[in-house]
């Protein structure tokens, strides 16, 4: 009898239930641990959805024409001229990636760290992922030559790599890759040959609304590059599960787009039709659109950059966020502090972090980082409270103000503060960093 042995069920989900069970009983926890954009839902997508109800067909695989022409046209207005026919939606970008693992031969590299769903979906095509250094200033992308080493290395164990998953912007580190870095992986993928799947599903979450450096591997390497996206994170709206993957033009592109589309026409059938009516006027980004993603993105880049400073003021590195909202800090430069406290990795890092202070964050073991460093991930996104708070967040000149984010931003000061034994937090909440 064959055993299978399947990866442990998503971490950042189940840190996301235990947080519940715990808050269910009168715990108080700062949750930093699951990346949902905590936003309300815009009133228009809501009657679109309501709309949307009486499409109770399944329809093609691929998506209706209405909805695909409009992903299109969401991508030709970020630089990517796009045929209607190459486009695929589904339930969430997640099963798109997961078909690509599938249909895809060969082993899967990874920049190192990376979100933690890329590796177990590789185990489950029957891939091995190999995690590649990213470079100091930035994440989502592997530097280069760690790169050429990685492939070196790979092919020389017997193993094949052909799939090579970069993120745009980031998570877990919240950065934007500069367009050099992104030229010379795209060349590198040119000269082996790799299929490039480009995760921009935080495309949208540049905190920088002026900022023109993002630079698409579409096009840097067309005939090359998947790139996925989602309305998870831009409008909030995670648990209503719409993705959509845009496929190269050419040969390449058919035969990657057919196989996708057979693995969903097995795994999810179609994309449901109310969400489809949802994605048709969303991705046409009408003005009230337009107008919620610059509100999103710069709520996001607030609260990232005062979560930065806080990190930062507590002894840490950590890279300033660009885009999406997480942070990612090194303890590395308190390890004898840390040590002398009985924490020596990331995971008994989190852990003193919950059993101290009550912060729940995302260990970077988890995400495919070395397990003896002292570095996690912190979801910003969950600091924004409820409806009301988001909505209150969102209209704000100066969210981290807000009673109620500053008393979640001044308990991870404090959180923090405790954890390095730098001063001793009183009872009184310390002063949050604007």
């Amino acid at each position: 009898m064959t055993t299978v042995v399947a990866p442990p069920p998503s971490p950042n989900l189940a840190l996301d239930q235990l947080v519940a069970q715990r808050r269910a009983t009168g715990e108080a926890l700062v949750h930093l641990a699951f990346g949902e954009a905590r936003l309300p839902v815009l009133p228009q997508l809501a009657e679109q959805l309501a709309k949307g109800a009486v499409r109770a067909a399944y329809g093609p695989v691929a998506g209706d024409s209405g909805v695909r022409t409009a992903v299109a046209g969401y991508f030709a207005r970020r630089r990517l001229p796009t045929d209607p026919d190459r486009i695929v939606v589904a339930p969430g970008s997640k099963p798109l990636l997961m078909a690509l693992q599938l249909v895809v031969p060969g082993d899967v590299l990874l920049p190192r760290p990376a979100w933690n769903t890329y590796a177990p979906q590789a185990a489950y095509a029957g891939k091995q992922a190999i995690g590649v250094p990213v470079p100091e200033e930035c994440g989502g992308v592997p530097e280069p030559r760690a790169l050429r080493a990685a492939l070196s290395s790979a092919r020389a164990a017997g193993r094949d790599p052909r799939l090579l998953v970069l993120t745009l912007p980031d998570n877990p580190t919240g950065t934007v890759a500069p367009p050099a870095l992104i030229r010379e992986v795209c060349a590198l993928a040119r000269q082996e040959d790799l299929v490039i799947v480009s995760d921009e599903i935080y495309r949208d979450v540049v905190h920088d609304p002026t900022a023109t450096d993002f630079l698409s591997p579409a096009e840097v390497a067309p005939e090359h590059t998947v790139v996925t996206t989602g309305l998870s994170k831009s409008l909030g709206l995670g648990g209503w599960r719409i993705g959509a993957a845009r496929f190269p033009s050419g040969e390449r592109g058919r035969r990657l787009r057919d196989g996708v589309i057979a693995a969903a026409s097995e795994l999810w059938s179609t994309l449901a039709g109310p969400m489809q009516h949802v994605a048709e006027y969303a991705f046409a980004e009408p003005p009230e659109i337009v107008e919620r993603l610059r509100a999103s993105a710069r709520l996001h880049g607030t609260v990232a950059r005062a979560v930065h400073r806080i990190a930062v003021d507590a002894g840490a590195h950590c890279r300033p966020p660009t885009g999406a909202f997480y942070v990612y800090p090194d303890f590395e430069p308190l390890r004898p502090e840390l040590a002398a406290r009985d924490v020596h990795d990331s995971a008994s890092l989190a852990r003193r972090l919950l059993d101290e202070s009550g912060i729940v964050v995302l260990g970077g073991h988890l995400l495919g980082d070395d397990p003896g460093a002292l570095r996690f991930k912190a979801a910003t996104s969950l600091l924004y409270g409820d409806e009301t708070g988001q909505e209150e967040a969102l209209a704000a000149d100066d969210p981290v103000s807000l009673p109620h984010i500053a008393d979640q931003l001044a308990r991870t000061a404090a959180g923090f503060a405790r954890l390095t034994g730098r001063r001793t937090p009183t009872d009184s909440s310390p002063e949050v960093p604007r």
